[in-house]
């Protein structure tokens, strides 16, 4: 089954009892989740524990096997870095446009989408580099076009793929408070991220997953490191402190 759109729908995400095979193999397997307008739930777990496979399904990039998605309205999606082409010869401001006219045979860009365009390059802080071609900017600039380009769809559900990696400290400000904005204007908001600290400050949810959701809940009701340990696989405390630590952490 294919994600739905749903834009009566009062939540911003409901996932219920999903499961995803990739290769033949399963990925995911009976995940419910649900967000509401304005959370912010970060989807923390290890490598191949499904999260980027969540984001694409809920996208409706790859099929499920069982269960439904429903999103409310067409999500914004922030993906890592390495997923644009960062050296083909476009500006900041005709990438953040085409987020919105990519999708479309004809026409030429209507006054909504570039007043969509232009208010999503100032919400980055973006504005006044706008006509600076994108092989030229620097990783923490880079992501805020990434940011600018789902924003520009106006969606009532932003999805983010490890949205604080690599990128510098004026960034990651800026994102912390941008999200919380969004949060506050009712955006359904779900991230993928390594960074437990930022993760904890940032999330009003946090949803552990490792193929299925082993928790869900605010950051201080999942204090219990049973969970952790049972989410990340290990068997103590240290070696889980190592996967979490910025050294051990990858993406």
């Amino acid at each position: 089954m294919r994600a739905k759109d749903s834009s009566s729908d009062t939540k911003g995400l409901t996932v219920e009892s999903v499961a995803v095979s990739l290769g033949g193999s399963r990925v995911l397997h009976d995940v419910d989740l649900a967000i509401n307008p304005g959370e912010t739930v970060g989807l923390i777990g290890p490598n191949g524990a499904g999260k980027t496979t969540l984001l694409r399904a809920v996208l409706g990039l790859i099929p499920t096997d069982t269960g439904t998605l429903r999103a409310n309205g067409r999500p914004g999606y922030v993906p890592q870095k390495h997923e644009f082409t960062w050296d083909f010869p476009i500006t900041i401001a005709a990438a953040v446009l085409n987020a919105r006219t990519a999708t479309r045979w004809l026409g030429a860009p209507t006054r909504t989408d570039r007043e969509a365009a232009a208010e999503a390059i100032e919400r980055v802080g973006l504005a006044e580099l706008a006509r600076r071609p994108v092989g030229e900017l620097s990783g923490g600039q880079r992501q805020r076009v990434l940011v600018a380009r789902a924003l520009a769809r106006r969606p009532a559900l932003l999805l983010l793929d490890e949205p604080f990696t690599g990128v510098d400290v004026p960034t990651q400000e800026l994102l912390v408070e941008l999200l919380a904005q969004l949060a506050t204007e009712g955006t359904a908001i779900l991230m993928t991220t390594h960074d437990l600290a930022q993760a904890q400050s940032t999330c009003s949810r946090i949803c552990l997953l490792n193929r299925t959701v082993i928790a869900d809940g605010p950051p201080e009701a999942l204090a219990d490191p049973d969970l952790w340990l049972r989410a990340f696989g290990v068997a103590t405390s240290e070696q889980l402190t190592s996967i979490l630590s910025p050294k051990g952490a990858r993406t």
